[in-house]
């Protein structure tokens, strides 16, 4: 007696397994990570993650174009801030002509149509590298919150489509949302980092900012009073629920594939678009793996970026963006 269903019939070759193939990688998938630093005439390539890079606003804008042309439409910011702008308040964070408000205007004015979503945290622009004030060795919630809006507000206003709070303080969406409503900016959107993991993946992106917290007396070594234990997966659902009540738009959980049953968590659970942020440490390793020849960098680049949407990732945050979308082409 022969099995009446062969399930291997739908896998005999490419035709019939690209026809039913339930999961389909597209460029509006994606979301594009860039570093912008000062100066003119820069494309500094980030030491631990091979071919990417920073960039100058004059030479952001000529990657800005060619994002586009490849169908790429979407744009996360991030400002590489010199030292001696940093400080325990975040000032420059305000600054209306600072890097990152002057980023989002090149970005629209070379590319009018392109979504801007800009990075809303205190690292960057922090003496200590931490995602708020520092006194007394704590990172301070609510005065944090108050500047983290003040900075949001300040995106709105240079013309960012989208604000994207990255530092797990509490609260932070609401005092966010209501001040860009109380400014008139009803249309600016929210995504917010609500699953945020105390990870060993982020430290590339570290290098990349310059952001990682200092070895000092009084100053935490790391972000776990306020980032999420990877241990805990309750704990998101309850962080996104919170945020989204707060009137976030977009929820986001970052890292990427370690994380993926959570993500699948919050898609079942909430009926708002999820982002994953398939951080630098995925980046890095995939590269070094390639470069010394024990893995198919373009294979296993598929491989990851195709289980981050199977999961329930609606938006996902690659700096393989540009790679996957010239493969896929």
């Amino acid at each position: 007696m022969f099995p009446l269903r062969r399930n291997r019939r739908l896998r005999t070759n490419e035709a019939i397994r690209s026809m039913v193939r339930e999961t389909i990688i597209h460029p509006n998938d994606f979301l594009v990570p860039l570093f912008v630093v000062e100066g003119k005439g820069v494309k500094d390539e980030i030491p631990s993650m091979p071919n990417y890079f920073r960039y100058s606003l004059d030479l952001l804008e000529q990657e800005v174009k060619e994002l586009w042309s490849l169908g790429l439409k979407s744009v996360l910011l991030f400002a590489k801030v010199p030292d001696h702008l940093k400080d325990n308040k975040g000032t420059e964070a305000l600054n209306p002509n600072g890097l990152m408000q002057r980023a989002v205007k090149t970005v629209k004015n070379a590319c009018p149509d392109m979504l801007v979503m800009t990075d809303v945290a205190l690292d960057p622009y922090s003496s200590y590298g931490h995602d708020g004030i520092v006194k007394n060795g704590i990172i301070l919630n609510d005065e944090s919150s108050h500047v983290l809006a003040e900075m949001a507000l300040t995106h709105a206003q240079a013309g960012a489509d989208f604000v994207a709070p990255s530092d797990m303080n509490d609260g932070r969406i609401l005092e966010i949302r209501e001040l860009l409503e109380n400014e008139g900016f009803i249309n600016t959107g929210i995504m917010s980092y609500s699953a945020k993991y105390a990870s060993a993946f982020y430290g590339p992106f570290r290098d990349a900012l310059d952001s990682a917290p200092v070895d000092m007396v009084n100053i935490p070594k790391d972000k776990k009073t306020y980032q999420m234990d990877y241990a805990n997966r309750i704990e998101a659902i309850r962080e996104t629920e919170m945020d989204i009540n707060e009137g976030a738009d977009i929820v986001m959980v970052k890292p990427g594939l370690c994380y993926l049953d959570i993500v699948r968590e919050i898609k079942n659970t909430f009926d708002v678009p999820v982002a994953v942020y398939q951080v630098s440490g995925e980046y890095a390793m995939l590269k070094a793996a390639a470069e010394k020849g024990w893995l198919d960098h373009d294979a296993v680049m598929m491989e990851q970026v195709t289980a981050i949407k199977r999961a329930g990732g609606d938006i996902i945050a690659s700096y393989f963006a540009k790679d996957v979308v010239k493969l896929i082409s």
